[in-house]
């Protein structure tokens, strides 16, 4: 079930990244990093339809954390890649090659060995304030910096340099869920006594707006790559110094733990070199073309893009 459950909230956050991408993507470049950004996005039905996917991967998450662990349930999210190069190839007819492919399905793979060499095991599930405020202090660092790299470059980079903020905010906010979750179970009204009630809203608040900045910086690839692999990273050594979630690493599994490492960077490396990262020029008819029939569809009148999905190249 918890597997399961993982691979639907995949699955609706693919979709969801699409969408959204789609509802940010001709907003102004003086909206970045800003709030008028969301007010452009909630404008646009495409970006609201994106949301409520959004709120159903969250339940669907949210439950498998109840279930499962951290460490557990996260690395699974990774399957984001592979749902959403089969979105874009199948539906809106991307021209994917080997890379594309490969590099998913390497990303995928490779964090999914990690997952079943290192065999998280379950913590004692109860961190500490200190803990707590160790962790998210750390959390604000890595937001902070990275998204301060993301205020210049090329807009693969500040679209990669979002994700990853976003992504560790998102981290955050899946550990504060887990905990909410378990006070859930227990009693609905305690949770508003709690603090991680609060810091799911405001870490998850901050992620979301990372997020559409995200998608609004550069190529869904570069964005969304950065979002589904460093979450679940962030996520394990969250797991760990919370929930003091142990990984398994004498003898030989060290070595395919760093094995499949390996092979989920390789994965990363082939998709930020591939067509989707390097952009594809607004002079490339043939996709755009392709692009926007699907888009009327979908939004039912909502304003086109101007340079579709895989806008803003490097």
């Amino acid at each position: 079930m918890v597997y399961l459950l993982a691979m639907g909230a995949a699955l609706a956050n693919a979709l969801t990244s699409i969408l959204q991408r789609m509802g940010v993507e001709d907003a102004p470049d003086s909206d970045s990093m800003r709030l008028r950004l969301i007010a452009h996005a909630v404008r646009n039905r495409v970006w609201l339809i994106g949301f409520g996917l959004m709120i159903l991967s969250f339940v669907m998450q949210a439950t498998a954390l109840h279930l499962g662990r951290l460490s557990e349930v996260q690395p699974i999210l990774t399957l984001e890649l592979l749902f959403l190069v089969v979105i874009l190839g199948v539906w809106f007819q991307f021209s994917l090659g080997w890379k594309e492919w490969l590099g998913a399905a390497a990303a995928a793979l490779g964090l999914a060995g990690f997952l079943i060499f290192a065999d998280p095991g379950r913590g004692n599930g109860h961190p500490t304030t200190s803990d707590w405020a160790e962790v998210g202090a750390a959390c604000a660092v890595v937001v902070v910096c990275t998204t301060l790299l993301a205020q210049r470059g090329p807009r693969w980079w500040r679209a990669a340099s979002f994700g990853f903020a976003g992504a560790v905010a998102y981290a955050f906010a899946a550990a504060c869920t887990k905990q909410v979750s378990g006070f859930a179970a227990r009693d609905w009204v305690s949770i508003f006594w709690h603090w991680q009630t609060y810091g799911l809203a405001g870490s998850g608040a901050l992620a979301l707006f990372l997020a559409q900045n995200a998608y609004h910086a550069g190529p869904i690839a570069a964005s969304q790559s950065a979002l589904v692999l460093v979450d679940p990273l962030a996520s394990i050594l969250i797991g760990i110094a919370l929930f003091n979630d142990d990984l398994r690493t004498k003898g030989a599994w060290g070595p395919l733990e760093a094995l499949s490492l390996l092979v989920l960077f390789g994965g990363g490396l082939l998709l930020s070199n591939s067509r989707l990262i390097a952009g594809i020029r607004a002079s490339d008819s043939s996709d755009a073309d392709r692009l926007r029939p699907r888009f009327r569809r979908l939004t039912a009148g909502s304003p086109e893009p101007a340079s579709g999905l895989h806008s803003g190249g490097a």
